[in-house]
């Protein structure tokens, strides 16, 4: 299949003015990682330790590095084109064996796990190979040179869920070379180096691309949220975490889309290395974010839970953790496509810090309704500074 390469065009039609539209089906496939999502969120609250921490992390890692290589994918094709619906719905497949083998994957369903994300790599990699032989041979040889890094890569996620005592490092290995290759350009003897200029990337479907999934972890954590709150006696207490979740959610979103998205998207647009920018600022820094989204939901749980409890040092950070995490991601995000670090998020990491020395005199409820309310002034003073800011435009 890859020696003739396709004979029809599966590329994406370009306007000149990148607005190519999110599909239904990349809508669909994304569906996938709703419950990816909620795996991860579920596993890290009941893993509250180093090691289950650093667990998560590298599942979280293998999550986003799945999704976000195939939005790069569809960045490139037409999803309306029907083999490209058929690879979508092959990686759905693939994506749901993944995400069911979460949270077992350091155990029994390691081999489940590894092949269900190596598969997803290689199968779209292979794809790729074969659309765009024939009519992108700019972007072909940038394709050869990722192929030949997850093949890499492959070797070690195989081995690491064959060989259960050297698990962690060998995926740590794995996660390395998966994440670390495009910093590197892709750089393989005999082939060179990809460069992110030649990299013709539709920014606004990217950037639309990657604040669904943003959208995707915030709308899980309110269906956490929800489903815990339905299962407990309902009190004072935990209605009142109930409401600090979802108050704290809320502000989460108003932080990334009031203004800023649309606004850093055009930046984006307008940037002398669009490719650059879709390497650090959307594929690097937008995991920080999901992962500070992922924490606080794990630390909500907790406070609808044990509202009244003194927190351990696992579920004060946690609860100080997620929101410091997104806000440290999408301040450098941020500060990628802008001027400054946003003066809003350095007044929130300060009091996220002060909260930090008075966790040990807080209960649970304490502390969420706490750190919730540190995002709603960091939303606020945001907003505030923005219209400013337009008002002396």
């Amino acid at each position: 299949m890859i020696g003739g390469g396709a004979k029809i065009s599966l590329l994406r039609a370009r306007d000149g003015h990148g607005t190519a539209p999110v599909t239904q089906i990349e809508l669909f496939f994304d569906l996938v990682f709703v419950f990816a999502i909620t795996q991860l969120s579920q596993d890290l609250r009941t893993h509250l330790d180093p090691l289950g921490v650093l667990h998560a992390a590298i599942l979280l890692a293998a999550v986003w590095w799945s999704w976000v290589c195939t939005s790069w994918i569809t960045n490139w094709l037409d999803p309306d084109e029907q083999p490209v619906r058929l690879l979508l719905i092959a990686l759905m497949l693939a994506g749901l064996a993944l995400s069911i083998s979460l949270p077992r994957a350091f155990s029994d369903r390691a081999l489940v796990f590894a092949a269900a994300y190596v598969a997803m790599q290689l199968i779209r990699s292979v794809f790729m190979l074969w659309a765009v032989k024939n009519f992108d041979q700019s972007n072909y040889r940038n394709v050869q040179r990722f192929t030949l890094w997850f093949c890499l890569s492959a070797i070690f996620w195989i081995a690491g869920a064959l060989l259960p005592a050297w698990r962690l490092y060998i995926w740590l290995a794995a996660l390395a070379l998966d994440i670390g290759a495009p910093a590197i350009g892709f750089s393989v003897p005999g082939l060179g180096r990809s460069a992110t200029a030649d990299w013709q990337i539709d920014s606004f479907h990217l950037a639309e691309r990657c604040g669904g999934f943003i959208l995707i972890a915030l709308g899980e954590s309110l269906t956490v949220t929800g489903e815990t709150f339905s299962t407990e006696p309902w009190n004072a207490a935990n209605s009142a975490a109930f409401l600090a979740a979802f108050l704290g959610s809320v502000a989460l979103w108003w932080i990334y889309f009031d203004t800023a998205a649309e606004r850093l998207s055009h930046a984006f647009a307008k940037s002398e290395d669009p490719g650059r920018v879709a390497r650090a600022a959307y594929t690097y820094m937008h995991a920080v974010l999901v992962a500070g989204i992922i924490v606080a939901a794990a630390a909500d749980e907790l406070a609808l839970v044990h509202p009244a409890d003194q927190p351990s040092l696992g579920a004060a950070l946690v609860t100080l953790g997620g929101p410091a995490l997104y806000l440290i991601g999408n301040g450098i995000f941020r500060r990628m496509l802008a001027p400054k670090f946003p003066p809003s998020h350095l007044l929130g990491l300060v009091l996220l810090a002060a909260l930090a020395v008075a966790a040990p005199y807080l209960n649970l409820l304490a502390l969420a309704g706490a750190t919730t309310a540190t995002v709603v002034i960091v939303a606020a003073v945001g907003a505030v500074l923005h219209r400013r800011q337009m008002h002396h435009a």
